[in-house]
């Protein structure tokens, strides 16, 4: 999603930033859905209620001519549209289509831009997905499992279950359009049973499955490290491992199955990393990030997860009415995300998986009292999954050349 840096300035460490290849446009800001776990709307960040429900016409005419502005400025040759919310659909198919339609008429010839939309499937039927298909949108899906016991917590706002709409638009997608299916996103929960909710995801058949640590740091720390303490501990901690073990039993699922069954990023990624291949996640790894927002009023913010940690994380100060991206690139915040290791604690930057590891997702690096240089607070169950994964990789290695 990179191309070569142009105009843009040097930072004060001699750098050059890295060109922004994903766009999260906030075409809806409101979710039809109450999540009880939900880190935006039930989080410390409080921006969202000051902002239209929905993206004006003119904020995404506007952020079409700054995507497009950015691409060309860069010579980039791929671009990641991604239409986010709250919940997209709310803002209706059509103009979903019209938004993505108008970027791919602005960007340069070369430029090749992969349109996505992630939703909580309630709203998906055939006369929405035939749209989004038509014009090229894949869909990814945000659920928490395969079954309705994983998606008691998905309620709408009068307390009903979102299951049975959610399961029947996911069915849909899978057997009336499965090209442009992108797959499923599910945040891990250590409580269910790791197997049960991965062979449960199947049977959705999804491509890919996007596995995400629920977003937690060490002042708000995550469920099931509650009791761990709050002193950012590094490598070799002795933390209890809830994450990784779950992680690592759905591993032993997913690698010696007779045939792959769907993608997990996750894993792939790791692996990548692990071979020294690039991978890109915000997750894993150093690669420097290159996603930006454009809120529902034309605000250029920092990626989502931020706002997990504190009110206002995510802001940057900038519009795209009065803003280029470049400036964006200039941001502080913007220009850590892009320090690579130099942004890492110490204990990061001794720790010898720290190209696989790359400190964990920034967020959850976060304390109160220092900000984000901190190793992550999942570090030790990062620490066993990618120990685990490199122990199955030398073993299928090791076999291939007996």
């Amino acid at each position: 999603m990179r191309g070569a840096p142009r105009r843009t300035e040097t930072g004060a460490d001699g750098r050059l930033p890295v060109p922004f290849g994903q766009f999260i446009v906030k075409v809806h800001g409101r979710c039809n859905l109450a999540c009880r776990y939900c880190y935006l709307y039930e989080g410390p960040d409080h921006t969202w209620r000051a902002r239209p429900a929905a993206a004006a016409p003119a904020v995404l005419d506007r952020a079409a001519d700054r995507i497009a502005e950015h691409a060309s400025a860069h010579g980039l040759r791929d671009v990641a549209l991604v239409l986010h919310g709250g919940e997209p659909l709310l803002a209706g198919a059509g103009r979903l289509a019209a938004l993505t339609d108008r970027v791919r008429e602005l960007v340069p010839a070369h430029c090749t831009v992969h349109a996505t939309v992630q939703t909580n499937a309630t709203l998906l039927d055939e006369a929405r997905v035939a749209t989004l298909a038509r014009h090229g949108i894949r869909i990814g899906i945000s659920l928490d499992g395969g079954l309705a016991a994983h998606n008691t917590q998905r309620t709408d706002h009068a307390g009903r279950p979102s299951w049975p709409a959610a399961s029947r638009g996911a069915r849909l997608l899978a057997d009336r359009h499965p090209d442009a299916y992108a797959g499923i996103l599910t945040v891990v929960d250590p409580q269910t049973g790791p197997v049960e909710m991965y062979e449960s995801l199947l049977t959705l058949r999804p491509p890919a499955l996007d596995l995400l640590l629920p977003h937690g740091n060490w002042t708000n720390l995550p469920p099931g490290l509650r009791g761990a303490g709050t002193a950012p501990a590094g490598p070799g901690s002795g933390r209890p491992t809830p994450y990784g073990d779950w992680l690592i039993t759905v591993f032993d699922r997913w690698w010696p199955a007779a045939h792959r069954e769907t993608r997990v990023r996750l894993f792939e990624e790791c692996i990548a990393l692990l071979l020294g291949l690039p991978a890109a996640t915000e997750s894993l790894g150093l690669d420097p990030v290159n996603a930006i927002v454009v809120e529902t009023d034309g605000s250029i913010e920092q990626v989502d997860s931020l706002k997990s940690a504190y009110d206002t994380a995510a802001a940057t100060g900038l519009d795209i009415f009065h803003h280029t991206f470049d400036d964006a690139l200039r941001h502080p915040g913007v220009a850590a995300r892009q320090a690579g290791a130099d942004a890492l604690a110490a204990a990061c930057r001794s720790c010898p998986l720290l190209t696989v590891c790359g400190g964990g997702h920034y967020a959850h690096r976060y304390r109160a009292d220092n900000g984000f240089t901190n190793p992550s607070v999942y570090c030790a169950d990062l620490e066993r999954l990618v120990r685990h994964i490199a122990g199955r990789l030398s073993d299928a290695t090791a076999g291939a050349h007996r």
